[in-house]
């Protein structure tokens, strides 16, 4: 049924913003928004490096939720700009504690899709008594297969077009380790050719993440400074497999019992597939599985926003 679909709430200023100094020389730009005294919430972004915009606040009603957003290290007004020292899963999950504290909150909803996923994962599992809800979308734990899927095969059937100008950029004999020669190619002193693989990256995760073509999105995707953060973290990321062990978050889902939660998970996926989200479920059977049948990866397809706001709407009750 798509008649009665849900959608963003009014775009609400922030009631404050402001930047936070947390350390190892990175300050983190965040801002509050709703109803201040409202049920806690905090907004964790995908990438790792998109950083927050200003329709990530719609997915929130704003006369119920006091929400939380902030760009995490190196990412959209965060500094230093695309940064990658003393940047890792661990160290944002220690950034949320401290923005915790920061609002003056017990615990909080906590949202998060694709990254942001994880990353919710992560602190959940580090900090249950501080998480009140779980909501997650496109479901990413890190695995082996997962980065196989990104990077060596499986989108790469899917877009062909795409995967050949995405290991166009590399030479042939590094192709059997893209993230790595990614890697060599995005932290080189060459700034013409750090911000050309930076747009290459960046448009392969771009082709993957909505079930049609998007060329306005795909602009922004390749837009330099976007390209440089989302590219240099991303890739600074996979190539360190999140800091986690293989298999951890589904390990550590026993962390999460007696916490509700929701995943939404669009059907057509090209970017975090849906067999992430069932390994998911099944390790953590209490929380609620659903799959869009119309949906892809992004936050804002019909389908999947639809849950996410029905699922915001029921924990602010």
């Amino acid at each position: 049924m798509t008649e009665n679909r849900r959608t963003l709430y009014p775009i609400v200023e922030p009631y404050a913003s402001g930047v936070v100094d947390v350390g190892d020389g990175h300050s983190l730009y965040w801002e509050r928004c709703g109803t201040p005294g409202g049920k806690p919430a905090v907004f964790l972004h995908g990438g790792p490096g998109a950083g927050i915009s200003d329709n990530h606040r719609g997915q929130f009603d704003p006369a119920r939720y006091d929400v939380l957003l902030f760009d995490q290290r190196g990412a959209g007004r965060s500094t230093p700009h695309a940064d990658l020292n003393a940047n890792t899963t661990w160290h944002l999950v220690d950034d949320i504690e401290r923005l915790r504290k920061m609002c003056g909150v017990e615990k909080w909803l906590v949202f998060g899709g694709s990254w942001g996923s994880t990353l919710s994962l992560a602190y959940a599992q580090a900090h249950p008594g501080r998480v009140t809800e779980l909501i997650l979308r496109g479901i990413f734990l890190f695995g082996q297969n997962e980065l196989d899927w990104l990077y060596k095969y499986g989108a790469s059937e899917l877009y062909p077009d795409g995967w050949d100008d995405f290991v166009s950029v590399v030479s042939k004999d590094e192709r059997g380790d893209l993230v790595g020669a990614y890697r060599r190619l995005l932290t080189c002193d060459e700034e013409a050719t750090k911000l050309r693989a930076a747009k290459a990256w960046s448009k392969w995760e771009g082709l993957t993440v909505t079930l049609l073509p998007d060329k306005a999105m795909l602009d922004e995707f390749t837009e330099d400074k976007h390209a440089i953060a989302i590219a240099r973290i991303e890739n600074h990321y996979m190539a360190n497999k999140g800091w986690l062990d293989e298999g951890q978050l589904l390990k550590g889902a026993e962390k999460l019992r007696g916490i509700p939660g929701v995943i939404v998970q669009g059907r057509h996926d090209c970017c975090t597939p849906p067999r992430a989200a069932w390994e998911l479920k099944k390790a953590w059977p209490e929380v609620e599985l659903n799959i869009v049948p119309d949906g892809g990866h992004l936050y804002n397809e019909p389908g999947v926003l639809d849950g996410l706001i029905r699922a915001t709407d029921r924990f602010a009750r």
